[in-house]
């Protein structure tokens, strides 16, 4: 005998699960726009400049692409200000003390390295490989990003100078760029940097050119 059907719904049936439809909960303040930071280097590490976009950005951060309008003019405007932030960028750095030379030569450019492994350090490569296309945006990435960071090792060859560890004469910008340089071209040319080849940075080039 077929069984009747009642038209009856169970209770199990009639109530929605709640882990299927629990409440979305809204990032807001210092939360999404670090989501934003992040979702931008990530996506730029991925792809390229030109194929940046809000639009691309906003999924990835979670939010609509209209907040992103709101707050920030272009792409370029965006990224800028995600490189500078302190904690989803690449931040502040600040000089070690180890107490010689190689000691803060290593220190820097080994995190150097491996802050080129995360997305916020591989979303420099496009700007920097294509540097002709986007000269504009380079040159603040060049001043309000680069030029720090490079001033903390200039910072740490005069600090060794007064150790009597490098010549006054050769501890200078230009010296002082050598070794993220070396790093950024090993990374591009072999992905990452191992810390022996870091070592040889320092010990077969930036110690014997400083060298008193």
């Amino acid at each position: 005998m077929p069984t009747a059907i009642t038209g009856r719904v169970t209770a199990s049936a009639a109530t929605p699960s709640p882990q299927l439809h629990a409440p979305v909960t809204r990032r807001r303040g210092v939360e999404l726009t670090q989501a934003i930071y992040r979702a931008t280097l990530e996506e730029l590490a991925a792809t390229s400049f030109e194929e940046l976009s809000f639009e691309r950005i906003a999924p990835r951060a979670g939010t609509g692409k209209s907040v992103l309008y709101r707050r920030w003019s272009t792409t370029a405007e965006l990224v800028l200000a995600a490189l500078k932030d302190e904690d989803a960028g690449l931040g502040r750095l600040t000089a070690p003390d180890t107490g010689t030379l190689r000691g803060d030569l290593l220190f820097l450019l080994t995190k150097f390295a491996r802050l080129l492994e995360e997305p916020r350090g591989r979303a420099l490569r496009p700007l920097l490989t294509q540097r002709p296309r986007h000269p504009e945006l380079f040159a603040q990435v060049m001043d309000q990003v680069i030029l720090p960071h490079r001033s903390v090792l200039l910072d740490c060859m005069l600090t060794a100078v007064g150790r009597g560890q490098a010549a006054p004469e050769r501890a200078t910008a230009r010296t002082a760029a050598i070794g993220p340089r070396l790093i950024v071209a090993e990374s591009i040319d072999r992905g990452p940097v191992p810390d022996e080849e870091v070592r040889a940075v320092v010990d077969e080039v930036l110690l014997p050119l400083l060298a008193p």
